[in-house]
């Protein structure tokens, strides 16, 4: 972990320098201000893990420049006030703007360092919970029981230790974010940011801005590589990035500094990059969409996550789980998939993998109810109509807006699940009822999600 660098504010040359000494023989990096220009132009070049400062300036006041700093990025840092002509009404002030608390000069020195060690532990944990928090607001663990997504899961862990670029490629929805997620919380930057970029919303005209910070006149706007210093940085369909904007990203990473727009102190970023993407970019290279430099720079792990169609084992272990959290965090109703509803759901091909899988659970618990969930609602689901007509149709008689492929299905269960028990579960004379050879007719029962030996209760 890097040393905390605090910056300390105060007009006092003598208070700076004992303060400064005091804290590099602590273990701290230390820079100082001795007026508010300075202080901002210090924080503005790169901000600091904690600011000891002064309320009383020769240009202005401490309680406006912490006012400044955290209208502009109230999480940024943590601000200790420092004064040897306070009072509780000052005080309360500047703990009600954000500081985290108010030192009377003479400085105690025993209590300074107490100060400064427990604002930075706090700073790390409010930090660390804030980690936490998207944690659990978003899956960052790969569900499955599968030999593929156990492997899966392995090879993550492996590269997580390494600091290397990873691309990670698969269609729409098979969880390439979350995979992501999971790479970072297996890392040693779990306790830094993992910022997001939805790299096609990156106009060329704006993307310096946003990729960089800029700096206008007091104000400071952070870029998202600043934001992700620490951290990692999330391109989302990274092949539907611009080119100018590819080469603009592939220098600031590459020198590992940054200049804000309208800045002129460059600042160091040191960010690890994981990148997502649906399409060959191989292909888009060779077509002269994509390029080769950053293309090379970002393969040099490459992580391919299946369709879901590949692994149709873990649909269960995937209802159970979208059951519990869409339960635990939208407050939905807890209901229970019955065992054919499963079983018609390991059948669907899932053109839109994990994400469609995700929403037909949501659709069911929304829109059905009782506590049970039907194969017959789970049809209607995937036929996109509202699982609530379910209980509109008798049994036994098949809903007239069903495409052709689904209401067939549909109607050669009920006639199966007939037959089978008029044949009380005898194979060889169900066989001679419905005309149809006892292999395809085992072939045609699995198909169907019917086992033969269980009745329609079962």
């Amino acid at each position: 972990m890097s040393t905390p660098d605090i910056l300390v504010v105060d007009d006092e040359p003598d208070i700076r320098d004992l303060v400064q000494e005091i804290l590099v023989d602590e273990g701290y990096s230390v820079r100082v201000a001795g007026t508010l220009a300075e202080a901002r132009d210090e924080s503005r070049a790169r901000a600091p893990d904690l600011a000891l400062l002064d309320i009383w300036m020769p240009d202005g006041d401490g309680i406006s420049l912490l006012k400044e700093w955290k209208q502009q990025a109230p999480e940024d840092f943590p601000v200790v006030m420092m004064s040897g002509h306070g009072n509780v009404e000052t005080a309360v002030e500047a703990t009600r703007l954000g500081a985290y608390d108010f030192l009377e000069k003479p400085l105690s020195l025993a209590k300074l360092i107490l100060t400064v060690s427990r604002a930075l532990e706090a700073d790390q944990l409010a930090r660390e919970n804030i980690g936490l928090r998207q944690q659990l607001e978003r899956a960052v663990y790969p569900e499955g029981v599968s030999a593929r997504i156990q492997g899966l899961r392995e090879q993550v862990r492996r590269i997580a230790q390494h600091d290397t670029w990873v691309l990670i490629s698969g269609e729409a929805g098979v969880g390439k974010q979350t995979f992501a997620r999971y790479l970072h919380s297996q890392s040693s930057r779990r306790a830094h940011a993992f910022v997001e970029v939805a790299v096609a919303s990156l106009a060329p005209e704006e993307s310096a801005i946003e990729l960089l910070g800029q700096e206008q006149g007091e104000r400071v706007r952070r870029g998202l590589l600043e934001r992700a210093s620490g951290g990692v940085l999330f391109l989302d369909e990274v092949a539907d990035m611009d080119l100018h904007v590819q080469g603009r990203l592939l220098n600031a990473l590459e020198q590992r500094r940054i200049t804000r727009v309208g800045g002129s102190e460059p600042i160091d970023v040191d960010v690890r990059v994981v990148a997502a993407t649906r399409k060959d970019l191989e292909s888009l290279v060779r077509a002269g969409e994509f390029r080769e430099d950053l293309y090379y720079r970002l393969s040099v792990v490459p992580l391919v996550i299946p369709p879901l169609r590949e692994h149709l084992e873990d649909v269960p272990v995937l209802i159970e789980h979208f059951v519990a959290t869409l339960h635990e965090h939208e407050g939905l109703p807890l209901r229970r998939f019955s065992q054919p509803a499963v079983e018609r759901l390991r059948q669907h091909d899932w053109p839109g993998n994990v994400r469609e899988l995700r929403n037909v659970v949501q659709r069911l618990l929304i829109l059905g109810s009782g506590d049970d969930i039907s194969r017959t609602e789970v049809e209607l689901a995937l036929a996109g109509r509202s699982p609530r007509l379910a209980e509109e149709a008798a049994p036994g008689v098949i809903p007239m807006d069903l495409p052709l492929r689904e209401a067939r299905e549909q109607f050669e269960r009920e006639y199966l699940l007939q037959q089978l028990e008029r044949a009380e579960g005898n194979m060889t004379r169900l066989a001679e009822q419905v005309g149809l050879e006892r292999t395809h007719l085992y072939r045609k029962l699995k198909a169907l999600g019917i086992e033969p030996r269980k009745g329609r209760g079962e």
